[in-house]
């Protein structure tokens, strides 16, 4: 609830809670676009994994030829 003096008591403004959720907004925008560095673990996962699933092909296949 804002602080508005000219308004009466219990009155609510919704147009300061959107400007001041608009400016969060905006605010936050460029702290989420400049981390690209977070898109890099899921892709270390997905290279871990198939390290992972080729090392137990390669495993399965020696003891079948063994």
């Amino acid at each position: 609830m804002t602080n508005n003096p000219h308004a009466p008591e219990g009155n609510y403004d919704p147009a300061g809670s959107t400007q001041m959720f608009r400016a969060f907004v905006d605010e936050a925008q460029p702290r989420r676009q400049a981390s690209p560095a977070q898109t890099t673990g899921p892709r270390l996962g997905v290279a871990f994994g198939v390290l992972v699933v080729v090392a137990i092909i390669a495993a399965v296949a020696w003891l079948a030829l063994s």
